[in-house]
């Protein structure tokens, strides 16, 4: 950790959400224990620090963004079954939380952010923490083909329809964490690529994300 500061106060808080995560459901230790790790502080404006920080809600961060709840977080990647040196392919980098999440887990992160404050920011945030990220501007929906095939595809934000770009870029044996949906909720789908053309799909519950942009928005 380069600089920054992560006080007993914010340990104990971890704890305390990790816990709380616990008790909400989530039996992945090895991800309950990356939670208790990665300090979210850091992703938040200071002023906000020790009021939200370890609260298990979202957070505006700027850009018509949030920082997404540690549940979903926790639950979005315990469904990617991560392991060290797993390939992900990360849609919407956001705050840089989730990135920094799969990052302590071993993965190699591949991470796409449309909204270019954002991009600048997490890049040079996660830079500075140490994390080794392929931090990219541009369209989620069309996905990093040059770095395909990848073993998990996290979607961090809502999307309409389920991306057939991204559905070609999974590697066969694959996972895919999607919220689908173009309201205000979303249905959390885990999609596996069973065989090059064949796809299993499991809905998983109702959340609710920022949308999904396209350059066509723009």
């Amino acid at each position: 950790m380069n600089n920054f500061e992560d006080t007993f106060l914010h340990k104990g808080k971890r704890k305390q959400l990790v816990e709380l995560l616990r008790s909400k459901g989530i039996t992945d230790e090895n991800v309950l224990a990356v939670i208790n790790k990665v300090p979210r502080h850091i992703y938040f404006d200071k002023v906000f620090h020790a009021k939200f920080a370890y609260d298990d809600v979202a957070f505006p961060i700027g850009a018509g963004q949030t920082i997404s709840q540690p549940f979903t977080v926790a639950f979005q990647t315990s469904l990617l079954n991560v392991s060290k040196g797993s390939k992900i392919l990360e849609i919407g980098t956001g705050s840089g939380y989730q990135t920094a999440v799969l990052c302590e887990l071993g993965a190699k992160v591949y991470t796409i952010e449309r909204q270019r404050e954002l991009y600048l920011k997490t890049k040079r945030l996660l830079h500075d923490m140490g994390y080794q990220v392929q931090a990219f501007f541009g369209d989620g929906f069309k996905g990093k083909e040059a770095f395909a095939p990848y073993d998990g595809i996290l979607i961090t934000c809502g999307a309409p329809f389920l991306p057939e770009e991204l559905l070609k870029q999974l590697k066969v044996g694959g996972r895919m964490v999607i919220p689908i949906g173009s309201g205000e909720v979303q249905e959390m789908t885990l999609v596996v690529k069973v065989a090059e053309n064949t796809f299993e799909q499991k809905k998983l519950g109702q959340f609710s994300f920022v949308p999904m942009l396209s350059d066509k928005q723009y």
